[in-house]
């Protein structure tokens, strides 16, 4: 960690057309950076870079408050109703590169709905994706973000139900990133408290990484 009484953490967020993504990416920053509604077809065309300013009162090192500023890098969505995958991953490739290429990322969020079932081979080429993107290291620097999480409440889970509730598809993926996970609510604007909340979370993943951050200037633009 820098020896400043700032923070900076990196953000990648990932996932399917009509997942949340941008949504989250806004609730993530507290902002409208990111176009979001909905589309017959993926929105999304081109990564886009948003920036929060200094959030105090979330995170605290040797007894002194540190100001945080979250970087949230969107992304066109894979599949995507218009671009091919080797579009799509080299598109983000580059911008990841351009963006987070000198300090890193700390983390990517690979964001899944939470009101609709994952399938077998949708995890496999999602997870497949993100691979190629960030190498064999990928889970240690990924965690997964459950939208739509009102959907869920409505139809009467508590988290702890939902994930008893699983597919063993989910239940493997969530494995595979050592638990990292969190839930969302799209459809409500984040207070700060909440967001607060979730980005506490956030940082107790980077932390559990211990801070490290996933070297990307030798990846392919």
């Amino acid at each position: 960690m820098p020896g400043s009484n700032e923070m900076t953490i990196n953000l990648l967020v990932l996932g399917r057309t009509q997942s949340g993504k941008s949504a989250a990416g806004n609730s993530l920053l507290g902002s409208s950076d990111f176009k979001n509604y909905c589309s017959p077809r993926s929105v999304t065309t081109c990564c886009s870079l948003g920036r929060s300013c200094c959030i105090l009162g979330i995170i605290r090192r040797n007894g002194s408050e540190l100001a945080l500023r979250v970087r949230v890098l969107d992304t066109p969505g894979y599949p995507h109703s218009s671009l091919s995958k080797e579009q799509v991953r080299d598109r983000v490739s580059s911008a990841l590169a351009h963006h987070f290429g000198e300090e890193g990322l700390h983390l990517a969020l690979l964001v899944l709905r939470a009101d609709l079932p994952l399938c077998p081979d949708e995890s496999y080429h999602t997870t497949q994706f993100i691979q190629e993107l960030l190498g064999p290291t990928w889970n240690d620097f990924t965690a997964v973000l459950l939208t739509h999480a009102d959907k869920a409440e409505e139809a009467g889970f508590s988290e702890e139900e939902y994930l008893h509730s699983a597919s063993s598809t989910l239940l493997s993926l969530l494995s595979s990133v050592q638990h990292k996970y969190l839930f969302l609510d799209n459809h409500k604007s984040i207070i700060k408290e909440e967001r607060a909340t979730v980005l506490r979370k956030l940082l107790n993943f980077i932390k559990q990484n211990n801070y490290q951050k996933l070297p990307l200037k030798h990846n392919k633009a």
